[in-house]
């Protein structure tokens, strides 16, 4: 018996079974309820079901099928969400347009979406804050009105999460079963953003093969900006909020309309633009929906994954190269772009400055002048942020073998919550403990090493900006105290130093 109660394609890893049985005969594609023809298997998901690109040849237009074998009771959950979700039209849900059950399976006929997965896209690069920040409002937008409808999505993932060739980002595959509840759902939109700007899923469950985010002892996901660079304060509260079991998860409407404040913003505005404040009402100015900017940001997602990390980074480092927001706090410089020439920093004129350190963390300093923001030098664990009270601090020295005019530094950490300083000297006093304690005694009396400017306290942010005038042959980066790592203890990275010129 074949019963009909009536798209985008779900890029859940898993193994990929071309000819099926029951699917195909032979070397002619198969009518699907003598309409749905079957094309090209694109998936298997995690719940076993097949993804498959076909034709309804009747309307004459592309359509994706999510096939169930058996069906009957065991297709039940997944014909009764796509029930209800063609109910719901909306510019961030996949269409469905059928649901058939024929006992021995069952399939869903829903819109097929060109483009790609947003588990894809990342496995290529992570996004930049504000493309991070469109991605997660449409889905809470998407989220917010099958919650209106009354429905529950239940598979909120990276794969299920797509960007149309169109820039259209598309929440497909509700597959709502008994465990799914609508707090899951807006949590998952935490986990989207927090995906997106790491490449790790930070959820329990739902990761589908996808790498774990790191975690602080009691099993809590390290927090966004003790993992990247970079990112917004706002964002990094969001998503410690949603993804924090203890701290109720807000509507999805709020959490939409929050997202679409920060998105109207724009990035220039999101460590400055107040508290999260998820409102119950958003009020009578109707939420934003994501418009042109949303457009413009993802069209460039697709061009990342469609043709390369490269020019993917050369399109974003204008304004969203995901680890240098241009907010900087009133004790930071206010310049946000370098003036004058990039002077290149080798590995050979970079050391470890380490007054009183056994010699166990000189290693991987290079990592800190490398270009990569990705990668960087750390520290070890303390148990307090002054180093432990063991020493008065580190630092990355620079010597650029001759005087040289300086007109900017810029240090980019692993974090915020840093007190650091930037010194000058004429040269290098040695690199052993007696030269290091030198440095370390810098603006006393008699020492050769000045700061530049001020010492900034407890940064806001990880990025720093040292704006100077000064002819100088060697620099140090210092560090006074660190911010806490998430286990309790201290820690920071020095992800990158640019040193600018004449």
């Amino acid at each position: 018996m074949t019963t009909h109660v009536g798209g985008g394609q779900d890029a859940t890893p898993g193994a990929t079974t071309p000819g099926a049985p029951g699917l195909t005969t032979g070397e002619e594609p198969r009518l699907l309820a003598g309409r749905y023809r079957l094309d090209e298997q694109i998936n298997t998901d995690a719940a076993g079901r097949q993804i498959w690109r076909g034709v309804d040849v009747i309307l004459r237009r592309q359509v994706a099928l999510v096939i169930r074998t058996p069906g009957g009771d065991a297709a039940a959950g997944m014909i009764t969400a796509a029930v209800a979700v063609s109910r719901v039209v909306h510019p961030h849900l996949a269409g469905v347009y059928d649901a058939v059950d024929e006992g021995d399976q069952a399939y869903v006929v829903r819109e097929w979406v060109p483009g790609v997965s947003l588990r894809d896209i990342v496995t290529e690069s992570t996004l930049g804050p504000e493309h991070a920040t469109m991605v997660a409002h449409a889905v809470a937008e998407a989220v917010s009105a099958l919650h209106a409808a009354g429905i529950v999505h239940g598979n909120i993932h990276p794969g299920t999460v797509l960007v149309a060739d169109d820039g259209r980002v598309v929440l497909a595959d509700t597959r709502a079963d008994a465990t799914a509840t609508a707090d899951r759902d807006v949590r998952c939109v935490g986990g989207i953003l927090y995906f997106s700007l790491t490449g790790h899923w930070p959820l329990p469950e739902g990761g589908g093969g996808l790498p774990d985010a790191a975690r602080d002892g009691a099993g809590r996901p390290m927090p966004l900006r003790h993992v990247r660079a970079g990112v917004p304060r706002q964002l990094d509260a969001m998503a410690t909020e949603l993804l924090t079991p203890d701290v109720q998860a807000p509507p999805a409407a709020a959490l939409a309309a929050d997202l679409a404040r920060l998105v109207s913003q724009g990035p220039d505005h999101y460590d400055d633009a107040g508290p999260i404040a998820f409102r119950a009402d958003p009020g009578p100015e109707p939420r934003r929906r994501s418009g042109s900017k949303l457009l413009v940001g993802v069209t460039v997602l697709v061009l990342i994954a469609a043709i390369g990390i490269f020019v993917g980074n050369k399109l974003f480092s204008s304004s969203d190269d995901g680890g240098t927001p241009t907010t900087v706090t009133p004790t930071q410089a206010v310049e946000t772009e370098s003036p004058g020439r990039t002077i290149p920093l080798r590995a050979d004129i970079v050391r470890i400055v380490d007054p009183k350190g056994n010699g166990s963390e000189v290693a991987g300093v290079e990592r800190a002048v490398d270009g990569d923001e990705s990668t960087g030098w750390p520290t070890e664990h303390y148990t307090r942020a002054d180093f432990g009270g063991l020493k008065p601090g580190m630092g990355v020295l620079i010597n650029l073998g001759t005087p040289t005019k300086i007109r900017n530094v810029e240090v980019t950490f692993s974090s915020g919550g840093v007190t650091t300083a930037l010194l000058a000297g004429p040269n290098d006093p040695g690199n052993n403990d007696a030269g290091d304690l030198k440095i370390s005694k810098f603006d006393k009396a008699g020492s050769a090493f000045k700061t530049v400017g001020q010492i900034q306290e407890d940064t806001n942010g990880p990025r720093v900006v040292f704006p100077v005038d000064l002819e100088t042959q060697v620099l140090v980066v210092w560090i006074a105290k660190m911010p806490p790592d998430g286990t309790g203890k201290f820690q920071v990275a020095v992800q990158e130093i640019t040193v600018t010129g004449e």
